[in-house]
C-alpha cells in the first residue's frame, strides 16, 4: 500500500477525523499511486493517521475513510459500510414514507457516494475515483440487502470532472426504471422521474419541512416557488390550503406536478402551475399587486463555494426582499439555502436585511434543518448544507 507523508503542522483536522486531505498539506507521495488507490496516510513523524483514496487530479487529494490501522481497506470494509449506513435509515422505510437517503458520502465514512431508494428502485451517484474503482461491490452489497427492483446511476455531477472522471448515467443493476416512478412521502403519493429529473430524482432532504410548513397553511392562499414536482404544494394541498401557486422554470418540473396532483385526487382548480423564473414572477406578482399568506421559497444551491457567497448573500436577500413585499401583517415566509457555504447566521441576517429593504418587521419563529436520512459527522459540519426560516410578518 502507497503511503502519503503530510506537512509538519497540517495533520490536525485528519488527527480529528475530518475526510478530507487537500494537495497543500502533503508534504511526499511514495510510488506515485494511481488515482482511486487506498493509501496509508502518516504525520512528519512517520505516525499512521488513516487509510485513504487517493486522487492527484483533485484539490481534495485523499479522502480519508479509517483511523483504526487494524482495519484494512478491503472488499469485507467496503460492505461492512455499505451495510451499516443504509441499516440505519431503514427504520425510516414505512407505508406513509418509501423514499430515504440510504448513504450519505461524508456523513456516512462512504466519501463521493450518495444512495437514495425511491419506492422499489435505487438511485446512486457516484462523486469520487474511489467510489467508482469499487462500484461492483457497491451494488452487489445493495442488491443483498434491499432487493430493489433496480438501480439506476445519475453519476452527471461537476464534482466528477475535479476527480478526473467522465459523466455516467445508466442501468447497474435489474429492470430499467419506467419514465415515472411511483413512490409515496408523508403519506403522499409521487411520480418522479429518476432518470431526468434533477439531481437524484427527487429532493427526499425536504421530507421533514414540508411536513412541518404545512402546519401553517390551512385556509392559506399559499405561493411555493422553485416548486420542482410538488412537495410542499402537495403537502399544502393535503393540510387544507385554500390554493396554492406553484412556480418553477422547469418545464418537466411542472408536468410532474400536473401528474402529482391528480394522483392524489385534489382540486386542480384550486391550483395554478407557473414556468417562469421566479425572481420575474415574484416581480410580476408585486406589480399586479398579489398578495399571499404563506410563501415558500426553495432555491437552488446559490453558493457552490465560499468563494460564491458574497454574490449568493445578495441574492438571497432580493429573492426574499421581493417574496415579502408580497405578505401582509401576519403572512409567514418560509425560507431555504441548501447552500453550505452560508450558516445559518448568516442566513439570518441576509434575511433580516431582505426585510428592512422591504419596509417589514419580522419574526423568526421556527428554523429548518435536514432530516435523519442526512446526518451531520461531528467531524465534518461542512455536511450540514440545509437550513431554513419560518418567518412571521408582524
Amino acid at each position: 500500500m502507497k503511503k502519503i507523508t503530510l506537512h509538519r503542522g497540517k495533520d490536525k483536522a485528519a488527527w480529528q477525523l475530518h475526510p478530507w486531505v487537500f494537495s497543500g498539506a502533503i508534504q511526499e507521495v511514495d510510488d506515485k499511486p494511481r488515482n482511486g488507490d487506498i493509501v496509508k496516510v502518516f504525520n512528519n513523524d512517520r505516525e499512521f493517521i488513516a487509510y485513504g483514496v487517493y486522487n492527484a487530479h483533485s484539490r481534495v487529494a485523499v479522502r480519508l475513510l479509517e483511523w483504526n490501522q487494524q482495519y484494512p481497506i478491503d472488499e469485507a470494509w467496503w460492505r461492512n459500510r455499505i451495510r451499516r449506513a443504509a441499516e440505519l435509515k431503514i427504520h425510516l422505510l414505512t407505508g406513509q414514507n418509501n423514499t430515504v437517503r440510504l448513504i450519505f458520502a461524508e456523513a456516512d465514512f462512504l466519501p463521493g457516494l450518495i444512495v437514495d431508494k425511491f419506492g422499489d428502485f435505487l438511485s446512486v451517484q457516484i462523486h469520487s475515483s474511489g467510489i467508482e474503482a469499487v462500484k461492483t461491490i457497491i451494488v452487489d452489497e445493495l442488491v443483498q440487502l434491499l432487493k430493489p427492483k433496480g438501480i439506476y446511476e445519475r453519476s452527471d455531477l461537476n464534482a466528477r470532472q475535479h476527480e478526473g472522471l467522465p459523466d455516467t448515467n445508466g442501468l447497474l443493476y435489474g429492470d430499467m426504471p419506467s419514465e415515472f416512478v411511483d413512490v409515496i412521502e408523508n403519506d403522499i403519493r409521487y411520480q418522479i422521474n429518476i432518470i431526468e429529473g434533477q439531481k437524484s430524482g427527487f429532493y427526499c432532504d425536504q421530507r421533514d419541512n414540508r411536513s412541518l410548513t404545512a402546519q401553517y397553511v390551512k385556509g392559506k392562499r399559499v405561493l411555493d416557488c422553485f416548486c420542482y414536482s410538488g412537495g410542499f404544494t402537495l403537502n399544502a394541498f393535503k393540510a387544507g390550503a385554500s390554493s396554492v401557486v406553484s412556480v418553477d422554470s422547469s418545464a418537466l418540473a411542472i408536468e410532474t406536478l400536473h401528474k402529482n396532483i391528480g394522483l392524489n385526487g385534489f382540486n386542480p382548480t384550486m391550483h395554478r402551475a407557473i414556468q417562469a423564473d421566479v425572481n420575474k414572477y415574484l416581480r410580476q406578482l408585486g406589480e399586479e399587486g398579489e398578495k399571499f399568506d404563506v410563501i415558500i421559497l426553495d432555491p437552488p444551491k446559490y453558493a457552490p463555494s465560499r468563494s460564491a457567497l458574497d454574490k449568493a448573500a445578495r441574492a438571497y436577500k432580493d429573492l426574499n426582499r421581493r417574496a415579502l413585499l408580497l405578505l401582509e401583517s401576519d403572512g409567514l415566509l418560509a425560507t431555504f439555502s441548501c447552500s453550505g457555504a452560508m450558516d445559518i447566521d448568516t442566513f439570518k441576517q441576509v434575511v433580516a436585511w431582505a426585510a428592512l429593504d422591504a419596509g417589514k418587521e419580522i419574526q423568526f419563529i421556527r428554523q429548518f434543518n435536514q432530516p435523519e436520512d442526512h446526518p451531520v459527522r461531528a467531524s465534518f459540519p461542512e455536511g450540514e448544507y440545509l437550513k431554513g426560516l419560518l418567518v412571521r410578518v408582524v
